[in-house]
């Protein structure tokens, strides 16, 4: 059976997690590949035959498929890479399933998406499906998946009306910083301070991610996020050659399959105990971190 969804893969230079999650791509047999590579850096020697080996990979598929590759020829960092990648996506297709070179899913996460894609397809309110659950063994309400305000990106969908309101720079969100616009969001003074942080640090271009700006983009646009009450995709990723994720709790978390057919929440609203819970264990910081970055501002500001 194929998968009949575009699937689209984004590497850098790891053949040996790039060559594990293309296994799984293989079994699901999608008929649509679209590959985006990251180009060698000058400062590291080994990027060139690292990096040639993951784009070789692609030339061996071995099934019905018609591949499409975005290999930058210079290294554009995590940053520029993959946002422009995502942009490359998804001018050649409408929708599509992400997966990051270090981002192993469970075969059923395959058919998850793609079933969400045509339920969620016209409603502006739903902007992406997640494969990832971190909810600690929580399950919330009764339905296969829930509604989060949460992006998490080991694994995705969504499509291209979706990442139309994607923006890279955070344009406005000087302007937004100085409202009350987080807070009514996130439903949480403290909350807000931590994310107002990342964003300043984001805009600054002192983060090289594209992720957080999806996180925004899916904010401002007052949007929310399938999100499975089983972990569909594990990150394998962490190691001395991961280029940001070195060591996470959340690393090598177990996956499950999904169970079908899909029992849909009754409404399409953000669990706020979900996203609580999401707040404190990944995105709120420990009091020692919160004092080293007070230190950090007041040396700063002499």
């Amino acid at each position: 059976m194929s998968v009949d969804t575009s699937v689209a893969m984004v590497v850098f230079n790891r053949p040996d997690v790039t060559s594990r999650v293309l296994e799984v791509v293989r079994a699901a047999r999608p008929r649509h590949l679209l590959v985006v590579a990251d180009g060698p850096r000058p400062s590291r020697p080994d990027d060139e035959s690292r990096c040639a080996a993951v784009r070789a990979l692609f030339d061996r598929i071995d099934w019905p498929c018609e591949v499409e590759r975005e290999f930058s020829p210079v290294n554009l960092g995590c940053r520029r890479r993959v946002s422009s990648g995502i942009a490359w996506v998804f001018s050649r297709v409408e929708e599509a399933i992400v997966l990051e070179d270090d981002c192993l899913p469970h075969p059923t996460f395959f058919d998850f998406c793609a079933q969400l894609l045509d339920r969620h397809r016209e409603d502006p309110r739903v902007m992406a499906i997640t494969g990832d659950n971190f909810q600690a063994g929580r399950r919330r309400g009764e339905a296969s998946y829930y509604f989060s305000r949460f992006m998490h990106v080991w694994g995705w969908a969504s499509w291209r009306r979706a990442w139309r309101h994607y923006d890279v720079s955070l344009r406005d969100w000087p302007e937004r910083r100085e409202t009350r616009w987080l807070e009514e969001v996130l439903g949480n003074r403290r909350a807000a301070r931590n994310w107002s942080a990342i964003f300043d640090r984001t805009s600054a271009g002192e983060i090289d991610t594209w992720d957080y700006q999806w996180v925004y983009s899916i904010w401002a646009a007052g949007g929310l996020v399938a999100t499975p009450n089983e972990n569909l995709v594990a990150n394998i990723g962490a190691g001395a050659d991961a280029t940001h994720t070195l060591a996470s709790p959340f690393i090598g978390l177990p996956v499950q399959a999904m169970e079908f057919p899909l029992v849909h929440p009754a409404h399409v609203a953000a669990d706020d105990d979900a996203d609580r819970f999401v707040q404190r264990s990944m995105f709120t910081p420990t009091l020692r971190a919160r004092v080293g970055a007070t230190l950090r501002r007041l040396v700063r500001s002499r």
